[in-house]
């Protein structure tokens, strides 16, 4: 098997992409666990944000953070992952409503609706699964970065929409599925 059909194999893992949004969703569930991620959009650019550490890099000086708080490793600038494709509605991939979908029907997310914006948060099995994955050795660097997402760039959907645009204007010019690079 070729290193593209590895990488291809794990793009196409549903479960790594569920793990990473089980972290990001825990990192913004709040102490008592019951908070939730206003709308799919905002969830999108954090997870923008969480799935290539090379563009949070970028963000976290525009918000006040050191960017070493990242800790973005030599391997991670130069993958074929730290490129991202831009989409329909910017650094969105396709799949959310899938991969919301299958976190609910596993009893691990739930999504309400409040006016006209989703909430999703945790399920008490979805916070268990998501406390497993956060004290794997493996998943530090995500569990790092979802608190620095936390921490410094917890706003709304429309203001963190216009940061990463503001931030990053590169995103806004490309043709639909064209790479956005992380040079600056």
């Amino acid at each position: 098997m070729s290193l593209f059909d590895v990488l291809a194999d794990l793009e196409g893992n549903d479960d790594l992409h569920l793990g990473r949004l089980l972290v990001l969703l825990k990192a913004f569930s709040g102490r008592d666990g019951s908070d939730t991620v206003e709308g799919l959009t905002k969830l999108a650019k954090l997870d923008f944000l969480l799935r290539y550490p090379v563009f949070l890099e970028r963000a976290l000086p525009k918000r006040g953070a050191n960017p070493a708080s990242a800790h973005v490793q030599e391997h991670e600038r130069k993958s074929v992952e730290s490129a991202m494709v831009r989409f329909r509605y910017g650094p969105w991939d396709f799949r959310y409503r899938r991969f919301l979908n299958l976190l609910v029907a596993r009893g691990l997310a739930t999504v309400t609706t409040e006016r006209r914006t989703i909430h999703i948060g945790l399920t008490a099995p979805g916070h268990t699964v998501a406390d497993r994955l956060s004290q794997d050795d493996a998943n530090q660097d995500v569990l790092r970065r979802a608190k620095l997402l936390k921490r410094y760039l917890d706003l709304s959907a429309t203001k963190l929409m216009k940061f990463i645009y503001d931030t990053f204007p590169e995103i806004g010019t490309l043709r639909l599925g064209a790479e956005i690079t992380h040079e600056h």
